[in-house]
């Protein structure tokens, strides 16, 4: 089962544990044109019914070099008190390090990077690849995406090289990438692979349950130090954040966060340091989970959607007057395959909107308008539901 696999966030140091009861251990716009020196392969005849590849890189030098001035090393310096079951003691504290990575965004020193990598650091550094070295500021954090976001403090302002933030949505697996970070304390090593898979969720990165996934799989070498690193394409455009492995001696299965993902969020960061979420007000699980009886007795003909388990009282849905055993399968025209997608949509549509839902009950089809509120998970954390409860809300 993929829930008893082992992962790891990739950054180092100690001190840092990951959110959640998997097993997890904390350790770590615009299109530019295509560097110089990225040659295009001659296209071989192609094979009945076979498309073969159109061109590649002869040498991943010219992203390498482009980018590497604007990928930078984080080391920081917390504290965290040991504790000591059975003993009233009180418990003693002591210093932790961990090191990460980031890469600037903008010219005034943004940059990106996990929220593990800084999560409970007193003190963050910021060492540049010509070894400038910068106090970062916490501008924003959200855990349940494990994004961050830093200002370096430079009081001679410097323009800093930003590195140009691409589609993740427009990545396909087979797609070359290039990813560069720190790992094992290794500054700026560079790593090249392919897309290995797109859209694994929490099912297949049990992290942090309450957290939203959507992880691009890479074979680029990620390891411990690499958290919080670009992933590239050969554009040298930003296309995922470097943020967890597959553990236990398992090779070539790195996952980064989608930068279009990033992108939703970076204006809520920037202006409030946190993310504010919208829900619909009820618990969801796949259609996909449902046993084949169970689909049938709700004459279901596929497996797609989300169904409803809990409506909260007096919520959004309860006043468009859903009911447990609806399924969703569209919002605002968008089709839900996977229930991860609603919650997603749903979170980040915005407090406030109303946007309608395509819904099926018993078989029939409906559209209802629901108007979002601010999420509110405590609420429906105390309710019992009918169906094994889903680890988030959209």
């Amino acid at each position: 089962m993929a829930a008893a696999a082992m992962f790891t966030l990739t950054m180092t140091g100690c001190g840092k544990k990951s959110a959640g009861g998997a097993s997890a251990e904390a350790l770590p716009s615009g299109a530019v044109p295509v560097p110089s020196g990225v040659v295009a392969v001659p296209k071989p005849a192609a094979a009945s019914g076979v498309e073969l590849v159109k061109s590649g890189p002869l040498s991943f030098a010219p992203i390498a070099k482009q980018a590497d001035p604007s990928v930078v090393t984080i080391a920081t310096i917390g504290e965290e008190v040991e504790s000591f079951p059975g003993f009233s003691m009180r418990g003693r504290r002591r210093e932790t390090k961990g090191l990460g990575t980031g890469f600037i965004i903008d010219k005034d020193g943004t940059l990106l990077t996990n929220n593990h990598v800084i999560e409970g650091a007193d003190v963050i550094n910021v060492r540049l690849a010509d070894n400038r070295e910068y106090p970062g500021k916490l501008v924003g954090r959200d855990p349940r995406t494990d994004v961050a976001v830093l200002r370096l403090e430079a009081k001679d302002k410097p323009v800093f090289q930003p590195l140009p933030l691409g589609d993740s949505d427009s990545t396909e697996v087979g797609d070359w990438t290039v990813a560069i970070g720190n790992p094992f304390g290794l500054s700026h090593t560079v790593s090249a692979g392919i897309i290995s898979a797109k859209g694994r969720t929490r099912d297949d990165v049990p992290l942090d349950p309450a957290g939203y996934y959507n992880f691009l799989q890479t074979d680029a070498s990620i390891n411990p130090g690499n958290s919080g690193g670009p992933l590239l394409n050969l554009r040298g455009e930003v296309v995922g954040v470097n943020t967890a492995i597959r553990g236990g001696g398992a090779q070539g299965i790195g996952f980064a966060i989608p930068i279009n993902m990033v992108k939703q969020l970076l204006p809520m960061l920037l202006r409030d340091g946190r993310v504010t979420r919208s829900a619909i007000g009820v618990r969801i699980r796949d259609v996909h989970d449902l046993a084949p009886e169970d689909r049938t007795e709700l004459k279901l003909t596929d497996d797609k959607g989300a169904i409803i388990e809990y409506v909260m009282p007096n919520g959004p849905a309860d006043k468009a007057d859903l009911k447990p055993g609806d399924v969703i399968v569209a919002f605002d025209g968008q089709p839900i395959e996977r229930g991860s997608l609603l919650t997603w949509l749903a979170s980040t549509a915005g407090v406030g909107k109303t946007v309608t839902l395509r819904v099926l009950r018993q078989g029939q089809a409906f559209d209802l308008k629901v108007t979002l509120i601010e999420l509110q998970d405590k609420e429906l954390g105390k309710q019992q539901r009918r169906f094994a409860p889903a680890p988030n809300l959209p």
